[in-house]
């Protein structure tokens, strides 16, 4: 998968995982700085739901090793070597044995708040090349390791250019169920706001040895 480049590039990646397997496609892209220039979810969507944060499951996995990039201080750590690419699965979901119904889809974006107000379609931090930083994804992936949950699943690869730079990014969440009023998308829907901290780092050769 390219990465984005253009408005179009990244219509059609954000259109390409909402079909991803030929699954239901019954949702739109997440908005945050694209669509509108809401600063969050919330600035559309209302956080009346029934999930709670305690089995609720946000976790950002290395799509190669299978383990999640989360640090004991609940921040997840992205680090990548300079113009080389890391592929990871952002996997959302409800905890084995919920006992209340389970979301309908979960909608997700990666979002650095300094380019908000900026006109680039893609929110994510400036100078790193990314495949699929938001999507909209109805609930029923499988992922060994998270047997009995009720998840959404998808890649992401990123790739830090010459231009990138190490970076603070949220990870934005809504879990979802029924359906949104057009014009008015804080009726007729069920919903809870999440965020969680995400760190890119650029990882950079040591410099030459000088010569004698």
């Amino acid at each position: 998968m390219r990465f984005l480049r253009s408005p179009l590039v990244a219509a059609v990646v954000l259109v390409s995982a909402i079909l991803f397997h030929g699954r239901e496609a019954a949702a739109y892209p997440p908005g945050v700085g694209t669509i509108t220039k809401q600063r969050t979810c919330t600035g559309c969507h209302i956080n009346n739901g029934k999930w709670d944060e305690q089995r609720t499951i946000i976790d950002v996995v290395d799509a190669t090793t299978k383990k999640s990039l989360k640090d004991q201080d609940g921040v997840f750590r992205i680090d990548v070597p300079r113009g080389q690419t890391l592929t990871v699965l952002t996997v959302i979901g409800r905890a084995k044995g919920d006992t209340a119904p389970p979301p309908r889809r979960n909608a997700w974006a990666y979002v650095d708040p300094t380019q908000i107000d900026t006109a680039v379609f893609s929110k994510f931090a400036p100078g790193w090349d990314v495949t699929l930083p938001m999507s909209c994804r109805i609930v029923g992936d499988k992922l060994d390791g998270f047997n009995g949950t009720q998840l959404t699943v998808l890649p992401m690869t990123v790739r830090p250019t010459d231009a990138a730079r190490d970076a603070n990014v949220e990870l934005q969440v809504m879990l979802t169920a029924g359906e949104s009023v057009k014009a008015d998308p804080k009726k007729g829907m069920l919903g809870n706001y999440f965020v969680r901290k995400v760190v890119l780092r650029v990882i950079d050769p040591p410099p030459a040895p000088a010569r004698p």
